[in-house]
Formats: structure tokens, sequence, C-alpha cells
């Protein structure tokens, strides 16, 4: 059995993720755990706008719609580029533009280590 991938978490991400109220936090958290075992989170989309590989998991809670976009295609982690909560139908450009920040601060960070 694969051991599973560590979690790096970008930006403020972890600290946002931690703001969540408790239910749609351990959905979270339980998704994540998913990934990181190479498995397929229940409710997903691919966010390939923001990144090449970017996930976005879809957590909805009766206080409100949740998101957590990540990237797992990198062998070495699992990252997580954004956490938020949503307030209309469509992802606004700014959680976008920071999720796409954070995607390519790590595609630099990488490029850099070779």
């Amino acid at each position: 059995m694969k051991s599973e991938k560590e979690i790096r978490w970008i930006g403020s991400s972890y600290d946002d993720l931690l703001a969540f109220p408790e239910d749609p936090r351990r959905a979270a958290g339980f998704q994540l755990s998913k990934v990181q075992a190479g498995l397929e989170p229940e409710d997903w989309r691919a966010f390939d706008e923001v990144g090449a590989g970017t996930r976005e998991i879809r957590i909805r809670e009766s206080s409100g719609i949740y998101r957590v976009m990540y990237v797992a295609k990198f062998e070495e982690a699992l990252y997580v580029l954004h956490c938020f909560q949503k307030k209309t139908q469509a992802t606004s450009k700014r959680d976008k533009d920071i999720a796409e920040a954070r995607y390519r601060a790590i595609i630099n960070m990488r490029r850099d280590r070779k």
C-alpha cells in the first residue's frame, strides 16, 4: 500500500480552513484525507482555469457552501491552495485569483529546486 501524501498548506489556506464552522471543517478534513490516500473526494470538480490539475472539493452544509481548492498531481505533496465560503453560485474572481497566484508560486518553487 502506498503511503499518504503530505499536505502542504499554501498561503493562509490552513487558517482559512480552521475558520470554517465545525461541520464543514470536519467534512473538508475527511475529504482531504481521502485525497492523501489516493482516493477521490465525494464531491469535486476540476478547476483547470486556476492551473492544470487543480480540483475543488465542494462541501454543502446548513451553514453555507464551502470550497477547498487543491492540487494532488505532484508526487511530493498534496498542495491546498485556497479554502473559502461561497456567497454566490459562481466562484468569485478574487477566489480564483488567490488560488491561481498560489498555484504559480508552487510551480516556481518546484522549478527553482531543480
